[in-house]
């Protein structure tokens, strides 16, 4: 395994919200923003279990999901810019960031729902006998929605090509998984209707790329749909207003000394000196940076660019 690749996907999915956490924090960028600092082993250790042609749903906190797809960052800054570079020409920002060309069928501002969504690219998969996996990525919280639930029964009468992925951060939104679920793990939800499930801990990239490409094999071969559900902490809060008043600081800790980017250091650090991790960090950040400013050179969405003016250029694909 590439564990200089692994580290150079997670600090780049870390420096990004990091960027995007400090424009928001400085009204340079529009809405609301959820970020995923904290959990950025879980989106680059199933990529890793990925193809090139391979579908992903995400969620809110989809970010790290793109940039793990081998995402250009200029172009999703630009996107969250609402300028006509981004990946939507500027329509869909944070919550609605699509790119069909990477097979990242989009973010979504409705709590689980891209868990239907990605039934039905799985669907298409199966009735097209393409070789192709859907991958879905939610919450905790998502798990007690309704459609977590019709969405599985149907992926498992239908045998249909889909990992399912709870990134399970323990909190939906300000409200404890603990309180609102008789159980601790959402894979057991998974049994009601006969669907493979395990939990993995998702501050370790390693453990989460064997284990998905485990679970993705099973999918490919025809043995139905999987549930992989992730440990993992979110260390900011729900959004960018959120005080995280719920949580304690002796909780945050604990979870912040299983870090994914220290961790990784200190695997790295068995394979390479300490001066080439810093200089590895240091081209990532600046990466990073050049990308936002490359972003800041684009230019204001014409009217062509809009929704109405997308959908009459390719009437072809809804007439």
């Amino acid at each position: 395994m590439d564990m200089a690749g692994l580290y150079r996907k997670i600090l780049t999915i870390r420096c990004f919200e990091e960027k995007v956490d400090w424009l928001f924090s400085r009204g340079l960028l529009g809405g609301t923003t959820h970020l995923c600092i904290g959990q950025e082993a879980v989106a680059v250790g199933v990529a890793e279990a990925l193809g090139p042609d391979d579908y992903v749903v995400s969620t809110h906190r989809g970010h790290g999901h793109l940039i793990s797809r081998g995402a250009d960052l200029a172009r999703i800054f630009a996107e969250l810019l609402g300028l006509r570079e981004g990946y939507c020409r500027g329509n869909g920002g944070t919550q609605h960031l699509c790119a069909p060309e990477l097979g990242f069928l989009g973010t979504n501002g409705i709590t689980g729902g891209g868990i239907p969504i990605a039934a039905g690219a799985g669907l298409s998969i199966k009735l097209s006998g393409e070789d192709r996996l859907s991958v879905c990525f939610f919450g905790d919280g998502a798990s007690n929605q309704g459609v977590f639930y019709e969405t599985l029964n149907m992926a498992a009468v239908w045998s249909l090509p889909v990992l399912f992925v709870c990134e399970n951060n323990l909190y939906g939104m300000s409200t404890p998984f603990a309180d609102v679920s008789p159980y601790a793990d959402v894979a057991r939800k998974a049994d009601a209707f006969g669907v493979k499930s395990s939990v993995v801990d998702g501050m370790d990239v390693i453990k989460v790329a064997e284990r998905a490409r485990g679970a993705a094999g099973y999918v490919r071969s025809g043995g139905g749909p999987v549930l992989l559900e992730a440990k993992t902490y979110r260390y900011c809060g729900h959004s960018k207003s959120d005080p995280r008043s719920y949580r304690t600081a002796g909780e945050e800790a604990a979870w912040k000394a299983k870090d994914p980017v220290v961790t990784m250091e200190l695997a790295l650090l068995e394979l390479m000196g300490r001066k080439e991790i810093d200089a590895l960090s240091e081209e990532v950040t600046a990466t990073v940076d050049a990308a936002y400013d490359a972003a800041l050179a684009g230019t204001e969405p014409t009217a062509a660019d809009s929704m109405e003016g997308v959908y009459a250029e390719r009437k072809d694909l809804i007439s």
